[in-house]
């Protein structure tokens, strides 16, 4: 018998892959268990720094549903299928995507999903453009999903995206198979994305500050030192938008709690960006 504390055929090896093989015999044991002998095993030297984490990502994934980790409808880069070519190409080229929902009268009539790389078809040569004859069908999932289940479909599917639909039938976020995956293997880059993440809120000398309309609220809060609630909006965009009642313009403004929120850039179609500052208060 090698009894070489070193070597992987010694009893400590042996005892570990008997536990593991105890852990599958088809007794009741729980996840915590699992991971706590995969992380042994890690300990141990049988599993490197980079196997670990994937495998506790793979269980972390039968967890999480599909709301947990999808991008939210403020988001999401849409398309009007009412578009021209000329304006589809400026979303292409400045969003850096590949894919697009592409929807009808409103944001949650969704048509399909258009691919970039379809739009080549319609330079160098005469071919009228047609945005309905190259979309691709689009895949509705529920909120619910867990992610495992998604994957499975994913990889069936065949699809690299699925928009996510609430109770209601209304889109409520976006989520890729790069976004699955990630979960399992980390943070997955390409070469659109950028290196450094922007800060969406800049303080400026006034004592005023410079905030995205995409801050999630949870930051808005720990970064102004406020309370809005984030129970009903995600980001302080959303929050703000519905202050308003409509969609406001450039240089609108609007007061939540304590503070004034001047519109600084504002599109057809959602604020980008406000200007906040802190209402003097008697």
């Amino acid at each position: 018998m090698n009894d070489d504390p070193g070597s992987t055929s010694g009893p400590a090896h042996r005892t570990w892959w008997d536990r593991l093989g105890h852990l599958f015999s088809g007794e009741p044991r729980n996840r915590e268990e699992l991971i706590e002998e995969l992380r042994t095993a890690h300990t141990n030297g049988l599993l490197d720094a980079e196997t670990l984490p994937m495998l506790e990502g793979a269980l972390k994934v039968t967890e999480l549903s599909v709301d947990d980790v999808m991008i939210p409808r403020v988001q999401i880069v849409m398309i009007s299928a009412e578009a021209p070519l000329a304006d589809i190409l400026n979303v292409v080229v400045e969003s850096g995507h590949s894919r697009f929902p592409v929807h009808g009268e409103d944001k949650d009539d969704i048509l399909g999903i258009l691919l970039a790389k379809d739009l080549l078809k319609f330079f160098g040569n005469d071919t009228p453009f047609d945005i309905h004859s190259i979309l691709r069908p689009a895949v509705l999932i529920p909120e619910s999903m867990r992610l495992n289940v998604l994957l499975a479909e994913f990889k069936r599917s065949r699809n690299h995206m699925a928009l996510v639909v609430d109770e209601y039938g209304g889109v409520a976020g976006l989520i890729t198979i790069e976004d699955v995956l990630e979960q399992i293997v980390g943070e997955i880059d390409d070469e659109h994305d950028d290196e450094d993440v922007p800060a969406l809120i800049h303080a400026q000398a006034d004592g005023s500050w410079l905030v995205s309309a995409l801050t999630p609220i949870e930051d808005f809060n720990e970064d102004i030192g406020c309370d809005f609630s984030d129970e009903e909006f995600d980001t302080i965009g959303g929050l703000i938008t519905a202050e308003f009642g409509h969609l406001p313009e450039t240089g609108e403004e609007a007061t939540a709690g304590d503070f004034l929120f001047h519109v600084t850039e504002a599109d057809d179609r959602r604020v980008q960006q406000f200007r906040v500052t802190r209402r003097q208060t008697d």
